[in-house]
């Protein structure tokens, strides 16, 4: 698919379909063109958010239990709610096909799944690609990493129960949201759930009881902004698209949630902190929302204490993961972890 054969008023409906932010009574891909224009637009949106979640997940030193070789399943991976298959290549490019025997893909529309299974054997060729089956949705053996991409608001309970069951067969699971309020406490939510079968990988610093769910967190949800390739800025198929679909290129909020069983990996390092959503940047000082081991707490960070660090907060492009020296709720200075 190039630009010039969008099937724009494919991706008219579609957007109106996202936009309803509801759970769906069946699948809403009608053709081929219908995955190809989306892969090639929105998946695409999607891709970089999945870029800036493993940028992260390198950050913190984190690789799959794959490439551990924990168990003999584990250098498998599974696509569950595929759609056009653009988290799972993502991934595998990221980590390397090298690494993986299988990809698995699954969605409630067989279009989606042969069209997410086709795009992934075509980028890799050596890799053994299959549909989910009914016996394997319904089996109990390990699945190896679960990725899982853009569903929450979209689940019937049925649906959501089926992904509980795969979650129970995960080696480790990798899961991205938009960052919207609901969804992200959605996700919230299921990762507290989680936290005791699991050990949390990311975008937490701590192991405890997610503070979003304190008294008086009500209006705060954990989400994050990936910056999109710059060059997007100066392509006009890429300004036609955010004109026609009416959405700010430059905003790409996410939530997501990265999860394993490696009780023998190393320990996150201590005093680590996440930065919630955006820093706001006045002029004598920026302030943010933090999350670490003591809860959420907003943060300033007065320039005149240290410029550099106020000027790389509004300026970096990596995640926002630091190592602050504070005193109380102002910060005096700090280090990033991709510095460290």
């Amino acid at each position: 698919m190039i630009w010039t054969d969008l099937d724009w008023p494919a991706l008219d409906r579609l957007r109106q379909k996202f936009l309803s932010g509801t759970a769906t009574p069946g699948p809403y891909w009608e053709t081929p063109a219908d995955l190809a224009s989306y892969d090639l637009t929105y998946g695409e949106r999607i891709g970089w958010k999945w870029d800036h979640v493993l940028r992260e997940l390198r950050l913190r030193g984190w690789t799959p239990v794959q490439q551990r070789g924990v168990k003999p399943t584990s250098r498998a991976i599974f696509d569950w709610g595929c759609g056009s298959g653009v988290a799972a290549r993502r991934v595998i490019s990221f980590f390397g096909a090298e690494h993986f025997d299988s990809l698995t893909v699954w969605d409630h529309s067989p279009l989606a799944c042969d069209f997410a299974a086709e795009a992934a054997q075509n980028t890799f060729p050596t890799l053994h690609v299959a549909q989910a089956t009914t016996s394997l949705l319904a089996a109990d053996s390990p699945i190896g990493l679960l990725v899982v991409s853009h569903v929450l608001n979209e689940l019937p309970p049925a649906a959501l129960a089926q992904l509980r069951a795969l979650i129970a067969r995960a080696d480790a699971v990798l899961w991205c949201e938009p960052g919207t309020h609901v969804v992200s406490r959605q996700l919230g939510a299921l990762r507290d759930e989680l936290a005791g079968a699991f050990r949390i990988v990311a975008p937490c610093t701590h192991a405890q009881s997610c503070p979003m769910f304190a008294e008086g967190n009500e209006r705060h949800w954990c989400h994050f902004f990936a910056p999109p390739p710059s060059e997007i800025f100066a392509n006009p198929d890429w300004v036609k698209f955010g004109q026609r679909a009416g959405i700010d290129l430059r905003s790409l909020p996410y939530c997501f949630l990265a999860l394993d069983r490696d009780a023998a990996a190393m320990p996150t390092p201590g005093n680590l902190s996440r930065v919630i959503g955006l820093v706001e940047h006045f002029k004598p000082y920026a302030r943010l929302l933090n999350c670490d081991a003591t809860g959420l707490a907003e943060l300033e960070l007065p320039k005149r204490a240290a410029p550099a660090l106020f000027k790389e907060l509004d300026r970096t492009k990596t995640p926002l993961v630091y190592r602050w020296q504070r005193d109380g709720d102002k910060i005096l200075g700090g280090e990033s972890l991709a510095a460290s």
